[in-house]
């Protein structure tokens, strides 16, 4: 009896989960009949007809130019004097005076910087009475050698004796010799504490106070020729194999600041054998003309590059939008259509086109926006 109560159970429970199923697919159905009443609503006013264009544009066209041309390199510099550096003192003695600002102008051998001279005399004091004591064991060394040889003229004396007093006297005489240059690098030494102007120019810097500590190859004032100006410029060692690096090359500069100046005249006066280790890029130095420029200013060198093949598109054809540029190309039917380009050197007939042109295209030209996608484009001449 349990038996016909459980099948009859498990025949319920399947009819139940068919009814599911039906009820379902039902619901599917209702929503997709739905759905297509909605699309069906939306797109039952719209009437197929004649595409329409954007307004037509009127531009002066102009095509992209194949040339093989040698590019200028524009590379960004610094303006720096000829002659730029840090002095400083052997005297390890406290600073007592500092007789210069930042931007004085100084003469060769002026007195800069006073150091404590006490320290610096005395050690020249030790090294002279030093001196004093070797002339005097010189003297003795000698009048005993001389003893010697007269004793051995009359073998009086051994041979070994008059050796032995020849030995001590090219010692005492080595003894001095050795005494007298201490006393001149003390002397050099001492004279240091007065720091002066190695050359004319300007104080760059002054690095010390009064009370400050002088050390052994610590700069003390920067100073800079106040005459010769030069633009140091890092080359990249991917340019460095298309431009021309020569000592003597004319190479145009600019100065940012002061656009009013044109193109001033450099010359390369230096260039290093090698790349940095650290940023792979050649130091070159042009030499600019006149001594009026202030250092630290930002400048560019005009570097000739080697000739190479490239496209180029007038300058009034790009238009720069969003961090990007853009040019309009006039297609077979007559519209313009939208390019993306990438830009490279400029070039006194226009920029080079990197990528985005093939060379064959006509483009439009001297446009203030870009014409919409699709425009009909009248040719302005």
């Amino acid at each position: 009896m349990s038996m016909i109560t459980d099948l009859a159970g498990t025949h319920e429970g399947t009819r139940g989960r068919r009814a599911e199923v039906v009820m379902t697919q039902r619901m599917v159905a209702m929503v997709l009949l739905g759905i297509g009443v909605l699309v069906l609503a939306c797109g039952g006013g719209r009437r197929e007809g004649p595409t329409e264009h954007p307004p037509a544009v009127r531009a002066r066209l102009a095509p992209v130019v194949r040339v093989t041309q040698a590019p200028r390199l524009e590379i960004v510099g610094t303006v720096v004097a000829e002659r730029n550096v840090a002095v400083s003192s052997r005297v390890m003695a406290m600073v007592t005076a500092v007789h210069v600002q930042t931007g004085a102008t100084v003469r060769a051998g002026e007195s800069l910087i006073e150091i404590d001279p006490q320290t610096a005399r005395g050690q020249e004091s030790q090294a002279r009475g030093a001196l004093a004591a070797a002339e005097a064991g010189l003297v003795l060394a000698e009048r005993n050698f001389e003893r010697f040889k007269a004793l051995a003229t009359r073998q009086a004396a051994a041979d070994l004796e008059v050796d032995m007093a020849r030995m001590q006297y090219e010692q005492a005489t080595g003894a001095v010799e050795q005494a007298k240059g201490a006393v001149e690098a003390a002397s050099s030494v001492a004279r240091e504490s007065s720091v002066v102007a190695p050359f004319a120019g300007r104080i760059a810097a002054r690095l010390v106070e009064v009370g400050d500590l002088a050390a052994p190859g610590r700069p003390l004032v920067m100073i800079e020729s106040s005459r010769g100006r030069r633009l140091l410029i890092n080359v990249p060692e991917s340019s460095a194999a298309t431009a021309v690096l020569a000592i003597g090359l004319a190479v145009p500069v600019r100065i940012d600041s002061l656009p009013s100046l044109g193109e001033l005249a450099g010359r390369v006066v230096e260039v290093t054998p090698g790349a940095d280790p650290v940023t792979h890029a050649f130091a070159v130095k042009i030499e600019l003309p006149g001594d009026g420029l202030a250092t630290g200013l930002a400048g560019r060198a005009l570097m000739p590059g080697a000739p190479r093949p490239m496209l180029v598109a007038p300058a009034g054809a790009c238009h720069s939008q969003g961090g990007m540029t853009f040019v309009a190309i006039r297609d077979a039917a007559g519209l313009a259509r939208r390019r993306i380009v990438t830009t490279g050197v400029t070039l006194p007939g226009g920029l080079e086109i990197l990528s985005g042109l093939t060379g064959a295209e006509t483009l439009l030209v001297d446009l203030p926006t870009l014409p919409a996608d699709g425009a009909p484009v009248e040719e302005v001449r």
